[in-house]
């Protein structure tokens, strides 16, 4: 009997990076002896957004959601002893793409890679940076061309690089349907792909549509999220074949990487995330029509804080016994011709289109960025609303509370703590590295640099030879500021409130007694400080305040602590609200109280939310913070009561 031949596995991916490029190696390399066979680089914000470690608006956020990478030494250091010719690496970077891939080239070179050989890829989708995460530096069209930059030099010089990681992971994680995250990345990539059209050869373009790849979400809703793949595939298909007239199917195939998700990990009972990691992991995996070409898992506390390297390889296990002990790679597809599959499939396929038209009709993703963002926020209340309601049924957050304490997230190590001397080592390495450079070349390898974001020349040969002299990412990031203008997003809630009336009446009542009591309408001023830019939570506090009634004052995100003091002041704001997801809410809050103890404003009631542990909510509270929210709090409408009494001048005092 001749025995079936296995498929190969996908991509074993863990996404890390923090600290510092030293600490992230030694990562990086415990993991690929532990079997990963893919290296995913998370980089921090400072790095996302074009700063130095040693910028004003870098301050609190170096080495927190990733390692901070500002030179080529850094770079250096990032990838020591790790060979990149035989490396697969993703790097989750966007707006500074084509600076961050300019470093990996220049790194490689140093270790005598042959450029043509490297494999991996960058995300560079600056369209859903707009629409849900928020590390945009300039305006979407300079971004597009730079975007199409990127694609246009990897033909010619990478050829077995992908330009794109088109990113739907975000979209779902800010509220997206799966219509909507069907459409809004299809309708992203067809607009990079016309944009590339004329940037490549003709005979070169149907291989360059098979280099775009996507970077998905899957979400707990195993049998939609399957079928979401399954449309995925087909519409893809049909897009190349219809649109743009590519005839062989191994240029049409849809190649996608994962990340399961982090949206549904709960702070309440964690140890149950260990189940929808898993569940959602087989809904992309399980269907081999649409199998994911490279899976990373998130750990089970990153709902709490940092993951440890053990919470990681516990996530890492768990595609390794899927792959290599049951026989799922024997078999082929396991759904194909079952009808239930193949309805949801046809009707996600009908949404999608149907949102694809409208997106169409306003002319294409770049110009639909305003209604995009509008329509994610709208569906993020809802899924909010449901959750509150309890007609979704989250485990211990809606439903069966009563539970065990669980003994893993007990004592001092239960999560990793981010290395405190981190961001001073990087800045010492940083004044080190500009003080050792020949400074001439510098300026001479960023004036071309300059020369080209003015001229319309392909922006990768310049930053290539800028990072090759000792040029920064926040030098780089300066010119193409200059060249292009720097782009503030939209923020998706308008100022006129939204129909939603269920179990608003006695807020509004409460809203306008203590209106009443003030003089005037009660003033709540929304605000995120630092550079994150995951601003799903704020934008949900900002949309029901207003249906609420109060008075809004909500201008985005990558605010300074000295915009936000001042618009206090200007705006006479009764109640202060701040978010922040990076980790750095500790200094970032208490530069703020500080500023507004200067102006005269410390009355003013403060309220903060984020992935805070308990010992730095204590902290914060120290620090004459009224209120502090995580995770655990979904109930919006408690909050909302919160900042009411808060503002009551007939109420007694906060604390």
């Amino acid at each position: 009997m001749t025995e079936t031949p296995k498929d190969k596995p996908w991509l074993f991916r863990t996404y890390a990076g923090h600290s510092t490029a030293k600490a992230s190696n030694t990562l990086y390399r415990g993991n690929l002896a532990k079997g990963q066979t893919g290296l995913s680089v998370a980089f921090d914000l400072p790095t996302q957004t074009g700063y130095d470690s040693d910028h004003e608006l870098a301050k609190g956020e170096v080495g927190k959601v990733g390692v901070p990478v500002s030179h080529l030494g850094d770079m250096r250091m990032l990838f020591d002893s790790i060979p990149l010719e035989q490396m697969n690496t993703s790097m989750t970077i966007n707006a500074t793409a084509p600076w961050l891939l300019a470093l990996y080239i220049a790194a490689a070179e140093e270790q005598g890679a042959d450029i043509s050989k490297l494999r991996g890829t960058v995300q560079n989708d600056i369209i859903k940076e707009y629409l849900s995460r928020g590390t945009y530096v300039c305006p979407p069209r300079p971004s597009m061309r730079m975007i199409t930059d990127v694609a246009a030099y990897t033909q010619k010089h990478l050829p077995k690089w992908n330009p794109m990681n088109i990113c739907s992971y975000h979209l779902q994680e800010a509220g997206a349907t799966p219509e909507q995250e069907l459409a809004f990345a299809l309708a992203t990539a067809i607009a990079v792909l016309d944009d590339l059209k004329d940037k490549v050869p003709t005979e070169a373009f149907p291989a360059m549509v098979g280099r775009i790849s996507f970077f998905v979400n899957a979400g707990i809703r195993f049998v939609t999220e399957l079928c979401k793949m399954r449309a995925f595939v087909e519409l893809w298909d049909e897009i190349t074949r219809e649109r743009y007239g590519i005839d062989d199917p191994k240029f049409r195939r849809f190649r996608y990487g994962v990340q399961v998700n982090s949206l549904g990990l709960t702070e309440q009972q964690p140890e149950n995330n260990v189940y929808r990691i898993l569940i959602e992991m087989l809904a992309v995996t399980l269907s081999k029509n649409a199998r994911a070409r490279a899976v990373q898992l998130p750990a089970w506390n990153e709902a709490l804080g940092l993951p440890r390297p053990f919470d990681q390889q516990w996530s890492l296990r768990m595609q390794q016994i899927l792959a290599y002990e049951t026989d799922l790679l024997e078999y082929d597809d396991l759904f194909d011709g079952n009808p239930a599959i193949d309805r949801k499939v046809a009707a996600l396929k009908e949404g999608a289109r149907a949102e694809l038209d409208t997106l169409d009709s306003m002319g294409g993703a770049i110009d639909a960025i305003d209604y995009m963002k509008s329509r994610l926020v709208e569906a993020n209340a809802e899924r909010i609303g449901h959750i509150e309601t309890g007609s979704t049924t989250v485990v211990g957050v809606n439903k069966w509370l009563e539970a065990e304490p669980s003994p893993l997230t007990t004592g001092d190590g239960a999560i990793m703590k981010s290395d405190p001397d981190a961001e001073a080592d990087q800045i010492a390495r940083l004044s080190a590295w500009r003080a050792a450079r020949d400074e001439v070349a510098v300026q001479k390898a960023l004036n071309a640099l300059r020369k080209a974001a003015a001229s319309g020349a392909n922006i990768m040969p310049p930053s290539i030879a800028a990072a090759k002299a000792g040029a920064t990412t926040g030098e780089w990031g300066d010119m193409v500021r200059a060249a292009f203008g720097q782009y503030r997003g939209p923020t998706g809630v308008s100022a006129n409130a939204s129909n939603r009336t269920e179990g608003l009446d006695d807020i509004r009542a409460d809203v306008a007694r203590v209106s009443k009591s003030l003089g005037r309408q009660l003033k709540f001023l929304v605000g995120k400080p630092g550079l994150d830019g995951h601003s799903n939570g704020a934008e949900q506090i900002a949309a029901r305040a207003r249906d609420c009634g109060m008075d809004i004052t909500y201008e985005g995100i990558r605010l300074t602590s000295t915009e936000i003091v001042d618009a206090a002041v200007r705006d006479e704001a009764h109640v202060v609200g701040l978010s922040i997801l990076s980790g750095s809410h500790l200094p970032l809050i208490a530069d703020l109280m500080e500023r507004m103890k200067a102006s005269d404003v410390a009355h003013i009631p403060v309220v903060v939310g984020g992935i805070i542990p308990d010992a730095d909510a204590q902290a914060l509270l120290a620090m004459g913070v009224a209120r502090v929210y995580t995770p655990k709090d979904f109930e919006l409408n408690r909050i909302m009561f919160d900042i009411v009494h808060l503002a009551d001048p007939d109420s007694p005092p906060a604390r």
